[in-house]
């Protein structure tokens, strides 16, 4: 992917926007074959670190769907998703710990 397109899906992973980090993260799962293995494990930490902080369910499932895509790719470690750890599963809903702890647990 080129730097340009590349640094424009970062960015917007990273706006206050939840609507907008929703968009991205199904952004990235569109463009899975594009990635470089560095930038594939750099929006897998961007996105983990998103999850962290996100308070929309419904960006929050978009960042994770994201994360297993990208980890499909063979590009993405645990080291690039520890910050999952982080979240508090039983503040979730069962889907979305499901989705962490699936990808958690490789």
């Amino acid at each position: 992917m080129k730097s340009h397109d590349f640094i424009g899906i970062a960015r917007m992973i990273s706006e206050a926007d939840a609507q907008t980090r929703e968009r991205a993260a199904d952004e990235v799962t569109d463009h899975l074959g594009a990635y470089t293995p560095a930038q594939a494990s750099a929006l897998a930490t961007l996105l983990a670190a998103a999850a962290v902080c996100e308070k929309e369910n419904s960006a929050l499932e978009a960042e994770l769907h994201a994360l297993i895509e990208l980890t499909s790719t063979g590009h993405v470690g645990l080291e690039h998703i520890a910050p999952l750890r982080e979240i508090v599963l039983a503040d979730l809903p069962p889907q979305l710990r499901d989705y962490v702890s699936d990808l958690l647990e490789g």
